[in-house]
């Protein structure tokens, strides 16, 4: 078992050596699996599970047959493969709540401060706003579009990384929010009250208010998760 560990592991190290030198670039083809096998001395069964670890992480594209578009082909779209890393860390309860919240103030502030000091297009955050102005909506359809607009934001960036790690985190960040609104006694004022922050949030951004932007988001994700905490202690006590 941990022979035939160290061997995929060989073949995930030699793909990663040539992507960081340059010998491999997006679009590529990687040897076939008899050739990977013999060149690096492991079985092709090890390189068929190298391959699956790389298709996951989204760092490959594999297709059957003998074509053109056959084999493994190196692709740029690893956002999907980090989310889902994340994602499954959550749900195994990888990760404390306390750290995910600590993650999102980190995160967020970044986010929003950067974009304060560009031009973004905000219009699918702007979006989401808008479809947080229903007055039918339940507390979890609220807190779903809440949740993407957060994404929005993130997105907004253009850095592919902070947008995979929301990605990820969205998840986590959707569980406890929901989980922790049937604590809150008065919704209708609390969704009002988070409309009104993610206003502030948005006209902040636009106005190029960097120390606005970072503070708003701050209040926003710190009262939130306070408000939460204090209704659970208060039903506890």
């Amino acid at each position: 078992m941990t022979d035939e560990k160290r061997a995929w592991e060989t073949v995930l190290s030699r793909v990663e050596s040539d992507l960081l030198d340059g010998t491999l670039v997006p679009g590529d083809r990687l040897p076939g699996e008899r050739a990977l096998a013999a060149e690096l001395g492991v079985g092709r069964s090890s390189v068929r599970e190298a391959l699956r670890v790389l298709e996951v992480l989204g760092l490959i594209r594999t297709a059957t047959g003998s074509g053109p578009g056959a084999g493994a082909i190196i692709v740029a779209t690893p956002r999907g493969g980090m989310s889902a890393l994340l994602r499954l860390q959550v749900a195994a309860k990888g990760f404390a709540m306390h750290d995910i919240v600590a993650t999102r103030l980190v995160l967020e502030a970044s986010v929003a401060e950067d974009l304060a000091r560009q031009h973004p297009d905000l219009t699918d955050a702007e979006a989401m706003l808008t479809a947080m102005n229903g007055d039918d909506l339940t507390p979890a359809e609220f807190l779903a579009l809440d949740a993407q607009f957060h994404l929005s934001l993130a997105e907004a960036t253009g850095n592919a990384v902070i947008a995979a790690t929301m990605a990820g985190l969205r998840g986590a960040i959707e569980s406890y929010v929901q989980a922790g609104s049937a604590s809150i006694p008065d919704w209708l004022a609390t969704a009002a009250r988070l409309r009104a922050e993610h206003a502030r949030i948005v006209t902040a951004i636009r106005a190029g208010d960097a120390d606005a932007a970072r503070a708003h988001v701050r209040d926003h994700i710190t009262g939130y998760y306070a408000q939460i905490n204090n209704g659970k202690d208060a039903q506890n006590g």
